[in-house]
């Protein structure tokens, strides 16, 4: 069984994240536990007291991100500041498909759909759905404020996201090159935050 979150030793737990992209980036999602202690300088039975299994070990590379997008959405603010936080958290988005440890994760993901499904859905479940949760409840607390007008949030976080990733996310995972610099970035992210404000003004 995997240890509690306050019995994790914080450097040897980032170690071994780091060491698991590292490896099945390399590797893929089947690459051995074995080679990912190794690279991290813990023995094999230390990531399973940690994580219990791989599949948990994929979960928690994949929530790493939330942190950040917990940053954004409840920030001081953030419920006053709808503009400023959309585009913050588009930002997020954007930087998910330039960058290539997360994009990698994610063809793995899709690599490991039939071989091994369990750990590509652990990585959908704590990566994007996770996020997109985070960020209807973000919509239906506004909502609610009157800053916005919509009856589901889940459908409205999944026309952002879609407008935000909609033409990067594909070229992105077949490899093919994103001409995509800072200043596009803040573009698109406010653009797409324009647009989807003014889908749902109250």
């Amino acid at each position: 069984m995997p240890r509690l979150a306050g019995q994790i030793d914080v450097g040897k737990n980032e170690a071994i994240l780091d060491s698991a992209v590292e490896v099945m980036a390399e590797r893929g999602l089947g690459a051995s536990l074995d080679e990912v202690a190794r690279r991290a300088g813990v023995s094999r039975q230390t990531i399973y007291n940690h994580y219990g299994s791989k599949t948990e070990l994929a979960r928690a590379i994949a929530e790493r991100r939330l942190h950040d997008v917990r940053e954004v959405l409840e920030a001081p603010g953030a419920r006053e500041n709808v503009a400023e936080t959309l585009t913050s958290y588009a930002g997020l988005l954007l930087d998910s498909v330039l960058n290539a440890r997360g994009v990698m994760l994610y063809r793995m993901a899709i690599a490991a759909v039939a071989s091994l499904p369990e750990v590509a859905l652990a990585i959908y479940e704590a990566g994007p759905r996770a996020s997109r949760q985070r960020l209807a409840d973000y919509l239906a607390a506004e909502a609610a404020a009157g800053r916005l007008a919509l009856d589901d949030p889940q459908e409205a976080a999944g026309f952002f996201a879609g407008m935000v990733l909609g033409r990067f996310q594909t070229p992105a995972l077949l490899g093919a090159p994103l001409e995509l610099t800072d200043a596009a970035v803040d573009r698109v992210a406010r653009e797409a935050t324009a647009r989807f404000l003014r889908a749902y003004a109250p």
